[in-house]
Order: structure tokens, then C-alpha cells, then sequence
């Protein structure tokens, strides 16, 4: 027997109400800022009772990182649809959608303006640039088709340093960041010279790097996905 006062279960009004609670809270956090907005300023935003909210999430933090997966979901869908062929689109693709994004953005460069309180405490994961679990295959994929170098297992330390350098620096140089396609192509490329072998790769080999960076996107978009549906149940699931 459904108890009188509580809210729809059915699984497609309760995701689509939690995506309704997530457009509300991303043009709020936009506009003000995290530490200015509020669980009641969301609800009114989005039409519904601030005790809705705590249906789905326990706490502000838990909705913004609900926020920042949802972000990431779209921004991975965006680059699976232009159909990156190389591991420099990939990283290209993935950086400028990253920094496109405003509060994807935010999380990546500790915007404290945008972030508040959340800059002086860990990033939060969904917006970081992690390269998931399945990045191991991707470059043993890469290593075997001779479009990689062999780096002895430090290829995560290398690609990493070398963005966690370029999405950090430029924003504490004087004249601050190039433009985020620039930005995305310049680090794009350093990885590229950094790893890369450099030599022409015959035609079979073309098409496994293509095949291997789209079955990496897919594999992370589809991790992505997930953690996402994970964020939109009820209390219950979250």
C-alpha cells in the first residue's frame, strides 16, 4: 500500500525529477556559487519540497557531485560522438570538453569562486581527470600497435604529470590560461611526444589504435554512466 504523502517510486519520474533537481542546482551554483546556494533555494528553483532533495541525496555535497557525474557523462557522449581516432583527439577531445564545462572546469582548476569551501577540501572525483581503471588495456593496446612507447609501467605517472601540470600552471601565470581548445591541443600534443613513437603506422595498425581509443571511451563513458545512475535513485540506493 502506497503511504499517503510520499513521493512517486516509479523508477523514470524519480530520475526524471532528480534531473529536474540537477538543472535547478547547476544554474543556482552558476549564478551565486556553491557556498551561496542552498538546499531551499534549489527546491524552490526546481518546484519541488526541500525534504524531496534528501530523497535522493543525503547531503549538498552528495547533489553537487551528483552534478559534476552528470556533467562528466555529457561531456564523455560529446567526445564519443566526434569519433576520436587517435590517442591525441582522445585527450584533445576530453581536456577541451572538460574545461568547456563550467563546473567540471571549476573542479579541475579549484575555482573559488564558483567552488567555495569545496576548493580547501579533496577535489571531488567525478570532476577529476582520471584516467579510470581500464587505461592499463588502452595503453598495452597502444604499446602493441607501435603507436606507444614502452614505459615500463609509468605511463599513468608520465600522462598524468603532464596533465595535472597543464590544467594547474596556467592558471597561476600572469597572463593567465590560452584559450581552452589551445590549452587542450598543446596538452594533447606534449602527451603525444612525451609517449609517441613517432613512426608512421602501417593501415592494420591505424585501425586497432582507432578501435582501442574508442572501445577506452566507451569503457569509461559506460563507468561514467554508472556512477551516475547510482547518484539519481532514492536515499535508499545512494
Amino acid at each position: 500500500m502506497t503511504r499517503v504523502g510520499r513521493p512517486p517510486q516509479d523508477p523514470a519520474r524519480q530520475v526524471e525529477r532528480a534531473h529536474r533537481i540537477l538543472d535547478a542546482a547547476a544554474e543556482l551554483i552558476g549564478r551565486w556559487g556553491y557556498d551561496k546556494t542552498t538546499i531551499d533555494d534549489v527546491a524552490r528553483q526546481a518546484g519541488v519540497a526541500k525534504g524531496t532533495i534528501y530523497l535522493h541525496w543525503k547531503t549538498r555535497d552528495a547533489l553537487f557531485a551528483a552534478l559534476l557525474r552528470r556533467e562528466r557523462v555529457r561531456m564523455l557522449e560529446e567526445v564519443r560522438r566526434s569519433g576520436p581516432a587517435t590517442p591525441r583527439e582522445l585527450f584533445a577531445g576530453i581536456v577541451a570538453g572538460l574545461l568547456r564545462r563550467p563546473l567540471l572546469k571549476a573542479a579541475l582548476v579549484g575555482d573559488s569562486e564558483v567552488l567555495g569551501k569545496l576548493v580547501r577540501q579533496k577535489r571531488h572525483g567525478p570532476g577529476a581527470m582520471n584516467l579510470g581503471e581500464a587505461f592499463d588495456a588502452y595503453y598495452a593496446a597502444l604499446t602493441a600497435s607501435g603507436a606507444a612507447r614502452d614505459l615500463s609501467g609509468d605511463h599513468v605517472l608520465v600522462i598524468g604529470s603532464i596533465m595535472y601540470g597543464f590544467l594547474t600552471v596556467p592558471w597561476l601565470l600572469p597572463g593567465g590560461p590560452p584559450p581552452e581548445e589551445r590549452l587542450a591541443a598543446l596538452l594533447a600534443d606534449t602527451i603525444e611526444r612525451a609517449v609517441g613513437t613517432g613512426r608512421a603506422l602501417p593501415e592494420d595498425a591505424v585501425r586497432a589504435v582507432e578501435r582501442a581509443t574508442l572501445d577506452y571511451l566507451d569503457t569509461i563513458a559506460d563507468a561514467a554512466q554508472r556512477k551516475l545512475a547510482d547518484s539519481l535513485g532514492s536515499s535508499r540506493s545512494v
